[in-house]
């Protein structure tokens, strides 16, 4: 079984900064990717973005250029860093393993970007 943790969310100004992250307990295989996800009032979650190992990384569209995912897979943690945060940021984030197709989430913790 694994379980996730989130940590690092908060209150931040637009165009400030801000990191996540998320730890993880049980057995991960490094071959399984690790991500963020976000959900926004009405909307669906949606992925922010996914890594498996630092050479294979996914983002989307809308955090390209902005934001960037870690791993480690001795703390079994991934972080995301958020830069130059919009208010369309603004969400509950998701930290997630995806176990041979077996998805795993953490409870989310919440990003507030707003002046």
């Amino acid at each position: 079984q694994v379980q996730l943790v989130e940590f690092g969310g908060g209150l931040v100004q637009p165009g400030g900064s801000l990191r996540l992250s998320c730890r993880a307990s049980g057995t991960l295989y490094s071959i399984n990717p690790m991500g963020w996800y976000r959900q926004a009032p009405g909307k669906e979650r949606e992925l922010v973005a996914t890594i498996t190992t630092s050479t294979n990384t996914n983002y989307a569209d809308s955090v390209k250029d902005r934001f960037a995912i870690f791993r480690d897979y001795n703390r079994k943690t991934v972080d995301l860093q958020m830069n130059s945060l919009k208010p369309e940021d603004t969400a509950v984030y998701y930290c997630n393993y995806n176990h041979f197709g077996t998805d795993y989430w953490g409870e989310g913790t919440l990003v507030t970007v707003s002046s």
